[in-house]
Formats: structure tokens, sequence, C-alpha cells
């Protein structure tokens, strides 16, 4: 069975896009138990088929609880959901659902100014599940989420692949100092790649129009630069690149950086075990299995550190290395970064006698 109740005085949401991101942060929001979804904005699916969608996944399985139609609600676990199917955000009546914050998954709403449109129809706050395409801050559950302030109506939750970097850079950066860096992510396929060969989305990345399940393909990616949003010492010390790869999830990020104070590999992986245990207790996870992609398929952290896959040349040129799930990692952000954000606007009432905060919040 699935989590079949919500916290009492859990925050109100709603979501607008209902695809792999939208999914599953409604998935992370029920097992959380800290949000309740009261509203869902999907214009290209009927209401059956997002019921269909909900209940199956490929990479993360079946959904373990109830989810039906009931008349025109979505029903997870006997909780009713309000169903929008609007193309326009503005006709979206958010306020009127109950949706305090709006997490906006649909991938098209990627600047401040298109987002007030949620704001337009009651929604008090918006996070945007992807980088934004204009100056709206950016923040990164467990590396920079304390700094969000309550003037703030829209931010980003940046994106799965900063998620992921921006732990480990801190942590070494803090430690250590970082002169400058490179990072890839080797990263799984996702839903703009092509089946086949073909025009790519927009003309420009041509070899992004090639078939995903049949190559390696190189991408550019502003995860890297992005850190320097969420760390400004960080700011122009590092970028990157990314290599599209055969995959249905799960990715590994290989982040090789010039240290500015010297140190042996075995004294970073002692930095990073301590790390895992106490301000980053959730966010980041250390191993020295002998792991692959598939072992972190469904993991909640954002970084998991792998000891055995890093090297270093000497001991101010390392090479470290970390996994995420870059679905299921990412969407627990979006849930913790948007229960933060009601906590410090003061929306969420704790009338749960038996509330009690997680080792990571804070």
């Amino acid at each position: 069975m699935g989590i079949l109740y919500m916290e009492k005085g859990a925050l109100k949401i709603g979501i607008n896009g209902f695809g792999r991101i939208g999914r599953l942060v409604c998935r992370a929001a029920f097992e959380s138990k800290r949000l309740e979804v009261v509203a869902i904005n999907e214009p290209f699916m009927d209401l059956d088929y997002m019921v269909y969608q909900f209940k199956y996944d490929t990479a993360h399985g079946k959904w373990s609880g109830e989810c039906k139609k009931e008349g025109d609600m979505l029903v997870v676990n006997g909780h009713k959901i309000k169903v929008f199917t609007k193309k326009d955000p503005a006709e979206i009546t958010w306020g009127a659902a109950g949706a305090i914050v709006v997490a906006e998954c649909s991938g098209v709403f990627l600047t401040s100014e298109a987002c007030k449109k949620h704001i337009a129809g009651g929604a008090k706050k918006v996070v945007i599940s992807a980088p934004p395409k204009d100056a709206t801050p950016l923040f990164c559950y467990g590396v920079n989420h304390t700094e969000y302030k309550k003037e703030l109506d829209i931010i980003s939750n940046a994106s799965c692949t900063t998620n992921c970097l921006a732990p480990m850079a801190k942590i070494i950066n803090e430690k250590y100092g970082i002169v400058e860096g490179l990072m890839t992510t080797i990263h799984a396929t996702t839903a703009t790649q092509l089946t086949v060969d073909g025009p790519s989305r927009g003309g420009k990345d041509w070899r992004a129009g090639r078939a995903a399940a049949a190559n390696l393909i190189p991408s550019t990616t502003g995860a890297a630069k992005a850190v320097g949003e969420v760390i400004p010492t960080l700011k122009g010390k590092l970028t990157g690149m990314a290599i599209r790869v055969p995959t249905i999830n799960v990715s590994v990020v290989d982040l090789t950086v010039k240290l500015a104070k010297p140190a042996k590999y075995e004294e970073i992986v002692e930095e990073m075990k301590r790390a895992s245990e106490n301000e980053y207790k959730g966010i980041l996870a250390v191993t020295a299995d002998e792991v692959v992609s598939s072992d972190f398929n469904h993991d909640p952290h954002s970084c998991t550190f792998d000891v055995k896959a890093g090297i270093s040349l000497n001991s101010t040129f390392v090479k470290l290395v970390a996994w995420y799930d870059n679905e299921w990692g990412y969407s627990n952000r979006m849930v913790d970064l948007i229960h933060h954000m009601g906590k410090v606007d003061g929306f969420i009432q704790l009338l749960n006698p038996f509330y009690h905060l997680t080792q990571y919040e804070s």
C-alpha cells in the first residue's frame, strides 16, 4: 500500500505539467506527507491517460497505492486532486483550488515574467523545476536553501546536475579551495531526445537529433556554471559539458578540479564521509561499493560520492565522481525546497503534535 494520509497542516501545492518531473514530484509529495497536492494542470493528456501515466512508470515502477479517476478529479490514495486542462497559466484558478505554491514542471514557463501568470491565478509562490532563462534566483536544497527570503515569489530549483554537483563542489571548496574545474555529466536520455535520427528541437544542436538509443551524444549544459549562482565564491571557476547516453535514468558527474590547498585523496574521502553524516545527511551519500548506474535508480539523494571511481594525479589535481538519479533525486529536492519555503513564509501550520524536523530540515 502507498501512503494513505497527509501530515496535518501539510502545505497545499499545485503542479503545472504532468510529465516526467511533474508526476514524480506528485509521487514524492505523497510519499513525504509534507505537501498536499490539491491541483494539477495538464493540457495534453485526458484524465484517464493521466491515471495510467501516474500508475505505471518504466524507470520507477508501479505506484504502490491507489490512483483512479472520479468525475473530473484525479484520486490518489483517497485524496481528490482538481485537474485543469489550460494551455495558458493565466486561466488556471490555483487560488480557488487551494494551491499556495505551484511547482512549474511543464518545461515551458522558464522566466519570472511567464510564471507571474500562476500568481495571477491565485498562487502565492512558484518553483520552476528547471534552470531559468532569466535572472530568477536558483536554489539547491541542502546547499543554499537557507538563503531563501519570503520576499521572493518565484524561484528555480536549478537542474538535476547542478543539485548533484553543488554539494560536492561546496564541500571541497570550503575545505580545500577550488582554483578552477571542469565537469562532465554522463547523462541518461531525456524526453527532448529522438528515438531515430531527425531534426533536433529548435534545429540548432544537430547532434541532439541523432537516435538516443544508439549513440553517445556530446551536448552542452549550464549546470557547472549555475553552481556559481548557487555558490557565489565559485562563479567563473567551473564550466562543463554533457554526454547523453542510451540509458533511461541515473546519471554520473565527473568533476576534475585544481585545489588551492593540497590534499590526499583519502583525506577528501574522509571529508565527504563526514559531511554525509552531518550537515549534508539526506542530500549527500558516500559509497565504496563496486556500483553501476542501475544501483542508484530511485535513490532520493542529490549526490552519491563514489570513493573507488575517483582518482588524483597529485595533491592538488583530482577527479571526483558522483552518481545521481536525475529524476527521483531532483523531484525529492523540489519537495524539500517547497516545504522549506512554506516554513519560511509561514504558510505551514504545524498542527500535528507528532511533527518533527528531519535531519536535513533547518
